[in-house]
Order: structure tokens, then C-alpha cells, then sequence
């Protein structure tokens, strides 16, 4: 009888395995997958140092082109903010009447500051959605990383972006006495998470415009509508507790609203600000998680898009 229950014993202990086992094979391919992940961008950053000066030629054509016989010159860099500005300045004239409260100064400030990087990231994916399609020459002619050329459009718009900096900064500085503090240096990697972020949505619209060929009109649709649930002409505290929450969803929100606090504000990121409603309500307008949230974005988002992008760019051909 004891035999039998050892036997029965060794036997249980044979069919329940280990919890600390780990498949082989299914190891082996994580790695497998992680190391092709790590090949694909070593391959593509060496490339695109390889080819610099190609982007930068691309580049400067697209900026020729741009401004070649135009009777504004690099007027037209400053048009777009205009408009975005002057369009929020009326609401912001209508909000105030409405709500009985004063218009500030630091109210238009605000929304300057965040139509300059909103007009950089919609001029610059409208011009790289179509940056593969208007190129087919090049692409079944002669090899080259294919990233150059939504690379060069997002490039370009970030020449005309710098132009309406300078340009909002002796407004800011001036007319407006906006000043300068230590928290306004938030806005340089603000600026360059969102240049990433563009940098990834460009490779990605430009690569399913070239499979589908009606996905310009969607970013049409979104470049015309994406204004109003995005806050550029309005702040995310006047939604309430719940509707700033939902509002922070989207990821270039607590971009262009850290731009603002850290500009306007003079708000140092990296502690949280609560402001009060009008009806009394405490709503927290900013907290440093928000940075990190729009900073994975930044991070899986554009690296898995160069990932995809490059990893598609041999049948690019096939289908112009």
C-alpha cells in the first residue's frame, strides 16, 4: 500500500509542472523579436545618418517649392497662426461675455502659444500623408530610406514653425509682457516630444495612404475638425473635473498645455496645479503624470512606427 502511494505521488508530481518553467521556445522568440525590433532601428538611424545630406536636399527643395514666386514670401509661415489666433480670439471674446468674466491678456497668450505647435502638427502630416504617393518617381528608380521623404515634410513645416516662433515671441515679450522664467525651459523637450510624435504619425499616415489611397481625405477631415477636440482656442479645466480627465485622453493635450503653463503660467511641471471653476469646483488642471502618459505615447508611438514604416518600405513599390 505505501508502494502504491508513492508511485501515485511521484506520478502527480510529474503531471503538475513547475510554475517557474518557461517555454523554451516561446523565449527564444521574444528575443528573437526584441533583437529584429533593435536591428530594424540601428538599421534605420544609420541609414538616415548615411543619407543626411539627401534629407537635408529634400528639405530644401520642399522649402523652394514653398515659397518659390510667392508674393507673401516667408509671410505665409505666420498666416495659419493668424488665423487660428484670430478665430480663438473671438471665442474667447464670447466665452468671456458669456460667463460675465474678464477677458486677460494672459488668456489670448495662451492660445497663441498653442495654435503655433497645433499648426505644426497639421500642416505637417497634411503635407507627409501624400509625401510617398507625390514622389513615385523617386521611389521606383532608385533606392534610398523611404523615411526621408515624410521626414523632409515634417522638416519643412518645422522651418515655417520656427519662423511664427520668433515671431510670437516678440509679441509675447513686447505687447503682451509675457516674461521669461526658468519653468519656460519646459518647453524644449515639450517641443521635442512633439516633433516625435508628429515624426511617428507622419510615417504612419504616409504609409497607409500608399496602401489606401482615401486616407488624405480622412486627414483633411482631421485637420479641419481636429481643432475644436483638441483645446487650442479653450483650456481643459472648463469641461469640469471629469470632462479635464477625459480631455488629457488625447495625447498632444498635456503637450500643448504644459507649452502654455510653462510659457504663461510660468508653472514648473513637475508639481501639480488645481485651479477653481466658477461654480466653485476644484479641478486639477495639471499633474506630471500627464508628461509621462503623452511621453509613452511619444516613445511607443514613434518607435513602432519606424518599425512598421521600414519594415513595409520593400513593397512600397508595388503599389504606386
Amino acid at each position: 500500500m505505501e508502494q502504491s502511494m508513492d508511485t501515485t505521488e511521484q506520478q502527480g508530481s510529474k503531471a503538475i509542472p513547475s510554475e517557474s518553467a518557461v517555454d523554451p521556445q516561446s523565449e527564444t522568440a521574444r528575443d528573437e523579436e526584441s533583437e529584429s525590433v533593435c536591428k530594424t532601428l540601428h538599421a534605420g538611424i544609420r541609414e538616415v545618418v548615411e543619407y543626411r545630406e539627401l534629407l537635408f536636399q529634400l528639405t530644401l527643395r520642399e522649402v523652394r517649392i514653398r515659397y518659390k514666386q510667392a508674393v507673401m514670401g516667408f509671410g505665409w509661415a505666420l498666416v495659419m497662426p493668424l488665423l487660428v489666433v484670430g478665430a480663438g480670439f473671438l471665442v474667447k471674446i464670447a466665452m468671456a461675455q458669456m460667463s460675465g468674466s474678464e477677458f486677460r491678456a494672459e488668456s489670448f497668450a495662451g492660445m497663441a502659444v498653442k495654435a503655433l505647435p497645433w499648426t505644426f502638427f497639421v500642416g505637417a502630416i497634411g503635407s507627409a500623408t501624400g509625401s510617398l504617393t507625390g514622389n513615385s518617381n523617386l521611389l521606383t528608380k532608385i533606392y534610398f530610406p523611404r523615411e526621408l521623404l515624410p521626414g523632409s515634410a515634417v522638416l519643412t513645416q518645422a522651418f515655417d514653425s520656427a519662423i511664427g516662433t520668433i515671431a510670437l515671441g516678440v509679441v509675447l515679450f513686447l505687447f503682451l509682457r509675457i516674461g521669461f522664467s526658468l519653468q519656460t525651459l519646459w518647453v524644449v523637450p515639450l517641443i521635442v516630444f512633439l516633433f516625435l510624435f508628429t515624426t511617428g504619425a507622419a510615417f504612419v499616415l504616409s504609409c497607409a495612404n500608399l496602401f489606401f489611397r482615401d486616407v488624405k481625405y480622412i486627414v483633411q477631415v482631421f485637420v479641419t475638425f481636429g481643432i475644436f477636440f483638441t483645446p487650442v482656442l479653450y483650456e481643459p479645466e472648463n469641461f469640469g473635473p471629469t470632462g479635464c480627465r477625459v480631455m488629457m485622453l488625447n495625447p498632444l493635450t498635456p503637450l500643448l498645455e504644459g507649452i502654455r503653463l510653462a510659457t504663461v503660467e510660468h508653472h514648473n511641471l513637475v508639481y501639480s496645479l488645481v485651479v477653481k471653476s466658477p461654480a466653485g469646483l476644484q479641478i486639477l488642471a495639471w499633474h506630471p503624470v500627464y508628461l509621462f502618459y503623452s511621453g509613452a505615447w511619444v516613445l511607443l508611438g514613434c518607435v513602432g512606427a519606424w518599425v512598421l514604416f521600414r519594415r513595409l518600405q520593400f513593397v512600397y513599390a508595388e503599389y504606386i
